[in-house]
């Protein structure tokens, strides 16, 4: 497997595992959207050595503007609190058919790498609908609670921290 930049031709295969991935992940309603997400922040893909993509994540910066989410207001609220650096993960997606091979792992280790020189990364997990195998995962590759919001009766999540 193979850790690498997206490529604008990589945008329709990471179309169809984002929305294979929803509620999961974040919804979009086209190519177009997802390649405007992808625009704001870093991704990274990762491809089997044919050539298969298998997965991506995607890393935005606290800042952007742009980019309106209110997860990522709550990291940076959450940063000035705690006077820390960190980057944000939009999202991270892995194949229906690759799920389990260590893909999400991987990005993961790579997106360590690549939000270094911040102090942390960050991202959230649904608690409502809950989605616990990624509570999981995540724990199990050392990111830790820091606070939970509800959004609306039928949506809250779980925000984690990762130290770099």
């Amino acid at each position: 497997m193979q850790i690498r930049l997206f490529q604008p031709k990589d945008i329709a295969a990471l179309y169809a595992i984002n929305q294979a991935g929803v509620p999961g992940v974040g919804h979009e309603d086209d190519a177009d959207g997802l390649g405007a997400l992808i625009a704001m922040g870093s991704c990274l893909v990762a491809a089997s050595e044919g050539g298969a993509l298998l997965g991506f994540i995607n890393l935005v910066e606290p800042g952007t503007v742009a980019y309106r989410s209110d997860n990522l207001r709550w990291i940076e609220n959450w940063m000035t609190r705690q006077q820390v650096s960190a980057h944000y993960v939009d999202r991270i997606a892995i194949s229906e058919t690759a799920r389990g091979q260590g893909v999400g792992e991987a990005l993961y280790r790579a997106a360590f790498e690549a939000a270094k020189p911040n102090a942390f990364l960050c991202c959230e997990v649904n608690t409502d609908p809950d989605n616990p195998g990624s509570h999981r995962f995540h724990q199990r590759l050392g990111f830790g609670p820091i606070g939970d919001h509800r959004y609306r009766a039928d949506y809250a999540v779980r925000f984690y921290a990762r130290a770099l």
